[in-house]
């Protein structure tokens, strides 16, 4: 199945210049969206995982589906302020500013196999901040970062290079 054909681009969005990578075509044929989760899943089929962690917003969607096809948990990870309990935070740049993401500070157990996932690698900030608030906090082994899309221009894949990184799709 050619799973970039449900990957709508749309210019200018969020600002001009910017062509959005939108996989919610994806999401509304139950057919792709399941080849992209079996995808993943044979990809980690032969590799323990015990909690996929999905990063705001997008990233939910695709590590509660993966998490369920591996047999394993979830842990998101938010932006400040959305978590009900008592959080560990992380400060990061963007090229417009700063943001926080947070992560609650009893989301793993020590030894635990995790795999990171989010929709897009772009600049590779939110995700670099994601591997720092856990390596920081937590005392649990990175298996792999999996991405539905990597935009291969904006070199987001160098902030992430000592750990396993892939793409399902790439632009």
């Amino acid at each position: 199945m050619n799973l970039e054909s449900y990957i709508r681009s749309t210019p200018d969005f969020p600002k001009p210049g910017i062509i959005f990578r939108d996989f919610t075509p994806m999401l509304a044929n139950g057919p792709a969206f399941q080849e992209m989760i079996d995808r993943l899943k044979a990809r980690h089929q032969d590799t323990p995982i015990d909690v996929v962690v999905g990063i705001e917003a997008r990233g939910f969607i695709l590590a509660a589906a993966l998490a369920y096809a591996l047999g394993a948990g979830t842990v998101l990870v938010r932006k400040e302020g959305k978590l009900p309990h008592a959080t560990h935070r992380q400060e990061y740049l963007l090229e417009y500013g700063s943001n926080v993401l947070e992560i609650q500070q009893d989301a793993f157990q020590d030894g635990q196999r995790i795999l990171i996932i989010d929709d897009v690698l772009a600049t590779g900030g939110t995700v670099a901040a994601t591997v720092e608030i856990i390596r920081a906090h937590f005392d649990v082994e990175i298996r792999e970062i999996d991405f539905l899309m990597e935009l291969d221009d904006l070199k987001g894949r160098e902030k992430l290079a000592d750990l396993p990184v892939h793409s399902v799709l790439h632009y």
